[in-house]
């Protein structure tokens, strides 16, 4: 396994300083990389030439010749210039906080939409720090030449080799970036139908949202396993940052004709490269245009409440905030007595979704958000208008079926607008709102 050394700056004494380094550790084993040192330096500023002061330079230098560390990894994102001065010093490959999230996402992505978003945000990355990337590039030439310059009516220019060579990167570059995007939109068309295809189907959506690792997928597994039973339906679970990165729609059918769809789509973290939001976007357009948000929180991790703004800003950033949202209390088993789960406060519920503790009370909780506008009622329907009888019996929750001498009696709960739809059946009763 390749070593890195990992380098933070303390600024001001920032009470949330451990915490990064420790989650940039994650990072770094999420990467297949042994952290072989840690490097720490406070400071009121970072250096504006080597982001760390110069003595910590050479420190940062020998320690990775001593422990023969191929990587050094800052906590921060680095400046081209930072990125180049560190790299002729310290001589050996430095990355920083986006290079490291940008490579565990190439090494993640498994469909052609989330290898062409990875490369897009890969490529925007490289694009200002093309210079000093290459370890020799011929020097730059000095005037025209013998030649002739370009007033000689040659049209020669005077740049150097080296030069030339960035100039021509640079627009491969940026020709790949627009390629890219013209792909993307294409697919980001196909996604846009087939989200128009289950509106249509009239089937609300629920997207789950949150930190990575909070534990998304072992939720969406969890359910599909209580209300689905289809294997092949579930998605990777794995205790690492950013297991998934693909979204998935799925739909669960708890048996009683309020069926949903739910989406499980890419983890959040602080300081998430805003390229990798960009790229993602019309992957994470799930949470967008979902009609309710599951927020998955692990509530065993003492930042929980720090992750839970991140998540909230990088929505915000979606345009995706106002979206009703119910807070899943995640990994509570870990925190909490086992007789004090599953427990509801309010928009929250503290659960497991490993064990399925609190399940049944996350169901009730996302019908009672999605099913808001049912009613229960009471209607005789003549024996002579059976299509409506089994219209409702597929799309309404039937308590109880009777029959007199006069038609079928339901007792049910339906949408509103079935009921106005069969308002001539509905007898005596008042329509109330389901509870």
């Amino acid at each position: 396994m390749q070593k890195a050394i990992l380098v933070g700056v303390n600024l001001n004494d920032d009470p949330d300083f451990e915490h990064s380094m420790e989650e940039l550790e994650s990072l770094a084993e999420a990467c297949e990389l042994e952290v072989a040192a840690k490097a720490v330096q406070n400071l009121p500023a970072v250096n504006n030439a080597f982001y760390i002061g110069s003595g910590k330079v050479e420190e940062v230098k020998n320690l990775a010749s001593m422990l023969e560390a191929e990587y050094v990894i800052f906590d921060n994102s680095l400046t081209p210039s930072q990125q180049r001065n560190l790299q002729k010093e310290i001589e050996v490959s430095v990355l920083d906080r986006t290079n490291l999230i940008l490579e565990i996402f190439d090494r993640r992505a498994k469909t052609k939409e989330a290898r062409l978003q990875v490369e897009s945000a890969n490529l925007q990355y490289m694009l200002p720090r093309l210079v000093g990337m290459r370890e020799a590039l011929s020097r730059q030439g000095g005037g025209a030449g013998a030649g002739g310059g370009a007033g000689a009516g040659g049209g020669f220019s005077n740049k150097g080799a080296g030069e030339k060579k960035l100039e021509l990167d640079r627009r491969k570059i940026e020709k790949r970036i627009s390629d890219l995007r013209k792909e993307l939109e294409a697919i980001e068309q196909d996604r846009a139908i087939q989200r128009k295809r289950r509106k249509e189907s009239d089937l609300p959506s629920v997207a789950l949202v949150g930190y990575t690792n909070a534990g998304k997928s072992t939720l969406l597994n969890r359910m599909l396993d209580e209300y689905m039973g289809d294997e092949e339906k579930k998605v990777m679970e794995k205790d690492m940052l950013f297991a998934t990165l693909d979204t998935t729609v799925r739909r669960i059918s708890p048996g009683d004709n309020r069926d949903f769809l739910l989406s499980d789509t890419v983890g959040f973290i602080d300081r998430l490269p805003h390229t990798l939001v960009k790229a993602f976007r019309s992957t994470l357009a799930e949470a967008c245009n979902a009609d309710l948000l599951l927020q998955v929180v692990d509530f065993s991790d003492p930042h929980h409440r720090e992750q839970m703004r991140v998540t909230h800003d990088t929505l915000k950033e979606l345009g995706a905030e106002t979206i009703p949202c119910l807070y899943v209390m995640n990994k509570a088993e870990l925190v909490m007595e086992a007789e004090e789960l599953p427990k509801v406060v309010g928009d929250k519920i503290y659960m497991s979704a490993k064990s399925g503790t609190g399940l049944l009370e996350l169901l009730s909780l996302i019908r009672q958000k999605l099913f808001a506008d049912y009613v229960d009622c009471e209607m005789l329907i003549p024996y002579g208008d059976g299509a409506t009888v089994s219209y409702l019996k597929e799309n309404a929750v039937v308590h109880a079926m009777d029959y007199s001498g006069e038609g079928v009696i339901l007792k049910l709960q339906c949408k509103k607008s079935d009921a106005g739809r069969y308002e001539k059946y509905i007898t005596g009763k008042k329509v109330e709102a389901a509870s």
